[in-house]
């Protein structure tokens, strides 16, 4: 399958016009793609689309859209991050710029008991420093792991239930920067805490993404979410769709062998479009 729902152009932290992403796609075959810049956030950073830029990214794709689409779906859509007390409700962002589809994904981690004032009182638990995922795992939660995952999934899992995103992203991505240092993906009360994400996304019916982008960029031995969640997931027949959550064209293709792992496990519904 040449598909790719999750992309980063540089309207947020990608690299590459979006005609780029064409291109791309269409000269190693791809038959749908979706752009699904990072959606704007109320204070300063340097991950996501500004404000006064939203529209115009809205437009492109919808040009962009009229003006290939004899030879390459491209779908319109946007991953918000669901964020206590600052981004809770989806759906103002979705009617402002007519999405065609929602990756719903956390990166930020708000500590429930603390108010929200600056982004000093956030847990970033992406990007390319395990420096940011301690210090803020200090900052917010004393270094107290398991309350730090517990509020991650606590906080993945209101937003599914609030706002039911098309898909789902990377919703175990709080492994990233653990690299095995403070717990192990197979003690039972984090795979708890996963399991109770995978039967929400079941109950209400979103797609689950299979993100191979921790692979790819050495950050990370296994897909987003791990092999034995989505031996998991297809058990409980969650559809699930392949990205490589790109930041630049010549990402879109790197499925590390995804779909033959699906394959071999005999997934029962991996989607090309939706």
């Amino acid at each position: 399958m040449k598909v790719n729902y999750h992309t980063h152009s540089h309207y947020c932290d990608g690299k590459g016009e979006l005609r780029d992403y064409v291109d791309y796609a269409l000269a190693h075959g791809f038959t749908h793609l979706g752009f699904s810049g990072h959606a704007p956030v109320p204070f300063a950073n340097t991950f996501s689309i500004h404000d006064d830029e939203y529209e115009d990214y809205c437009r492109e794709v919808r040009q962009l859209q009229q003006e290939f689409a004899d030879r390459l779906t491209i779908r319109l859509g946007l991953e918000i991050d669901y964020i206590p007390g600052l981004i809770e409700d989806f759906q103002p962002l979705v009617q402002q710029g007519g999405l065609d589809y929602v990756i719903g994904s956390v990166h930020i981690v708000a500590n429930p008991e603390m108010p929200v004032d600056d982004p000093n009182d956030l847990w970033f638990i992406d990007g390319s420093r395990y420096e940011t995922y301690d210090e803020g795992l200090m900052r917010l939660f004393g270094g107290d792991i398991k309350k730090g995952v517990t509020t991650f999934f606590r906080q993945t899992n209101e937003m599914i239930e609030r706002n039911r995103p098309t898909i789902v992203g990377h919703f175990d991505k709080i492994v990233m920067h653990n690299r095995d240092r403070y717990f192990h993906y197979d003690e039972p009360w984090f795979l708890s805490l996963v399991g109770e994400t995978v039967e929400l996304i079941r109950e209400v019916g979103s797609i689950a993404e299979i993100n191979t982008r921790g692979i790819y960029k050495g950050r990370h031995y296994d897909y987003y979410p791990a092999k034995r969640t989505i031996q998991a997931m297809n058990e409980k027949r969650i559809p699930v769709v392949v990205s490589t959550d790109a930041h630049e064209p010549s990402n879109l293709d790197l499925f590390e062998g995804a779909y033959e792992f699906l394959e071999s496990i005999h997934y029962r519904e991996v989607l090309y479009t939706f």
